[in-house]
Formats: C-alpha cells, structure tokens, sequence
C-alpha cells in the first residue's frame, strides 16, 4: 500500500524599492520587489512549508531561520532543494504541487511556464506535477494596495 500525505503552506512579503522581485525561482521585472531575509521568494517558500507540513517535519523558518547569517540573501532555489532532499532523507518524494501567487502587479501569468520548469528542475519532478495560478484580491487588503504579496500551496507526497 502506498503511503501519501497532503500539506499546506502559506507565505507574505512585504513590496519595496531597490529589490529584485523573485517568484518560482526566476527574476521578474518589476518596480518592486519582495524584502525577506532570503530572496523572499513566496512562491517557492509556500511550496516548501505545503512539503514540509506533508511530511510533518515543522516549517521552513525551524530549517532555515531568518536569524541565520547563512541563510541571509539566500536564494530559494536553494531552499526547496534541501527541502526535497529532507524529504528524501525520510523516504518522501513529491507527487504534486498546486500554488496560487496573490498580487495585484505585474501580470504573472506571462511568466508561469518559466517558473514551472524552473521549479520543476531543482525538484528533480516533471513539470506537468506543477500547477501555478495567479490571482489578485480585486484591490483589497495589503496585497491590492500593492504592499506585499502572498502564495499558497498545496503538496502531494507519497513514499519512495
């Protein structure tokens, strides 16, 4: 009998000047970008805390703190690849993700196939195992006044 199990992650970050915005692992060009301790990439560290909570193994801030000089300016690619290795340490391996970015600005949609193989990659998985959706929250609340951005996921694990 295969063994499967569902998480789910949720990150924010606040929007600001003099910042490369970074979502699914790729540059994107706006204005803004995202402030966080890492590259504070939403979509990715969603993903991760969807991998971990399948596996029950805490949160991303319990593996990498953002009150750790090595963990500072790290780029999240970097991340959701020791988080799937965790993962693999203990026997999981990723079925499928399901995430939706929440922003009113720039347009993501362009840029999501880029991000699914992006992501697709560092995780060692099919990209088609991937979904990404965008919304906005038709300009309400801190992410329609343009202040920050958030991502949710969902994670299909099942054992190796």
């Amino acid at each position: 009998m295969t063994s499967i199990r569902v998480g789910m992650g949720y990150d924010v970050h606040r929007l600001v000047e003099g910042r490369a915005l970074w979502l699914g692992g790729i540059e994107i060009p706006h204005t803004l970008g995202l402030l966080g301790h890492s590259d504070a990439d939403v979509l990715i560290h969603a993903v991760c805390d969807a991998l971990l909570g399948a596996a029950n193994m805490r949160d991303i801030g319990y593996h990498f703190p953002d009150t750790s000089a090595d963990t500072e300016g790290m780029d999240s690619k970097i991340i959701l690849r020791e988080t799937v290795k965790l993962l693999a340490d203990k026997g999981w391996h990723v079925e499928n993700i399901d995430a939706t970015i929440c922003a009113e600005r720039p347009k993501i949609n362009p840029h999501v196939p880029a991000m699914r193989r992006c992501m697709a990659e560092v995780m060692g998985i099919d990209d088609d195992c991937i979904s990404i959706k965008a919304t906005t929250t038709e300009r309400l609340g801190f992410t329609g006044r343009e202040e920050g951005m958030s991502a949710y996921a969902v994670a299909l694990i099942a054992r190796q």
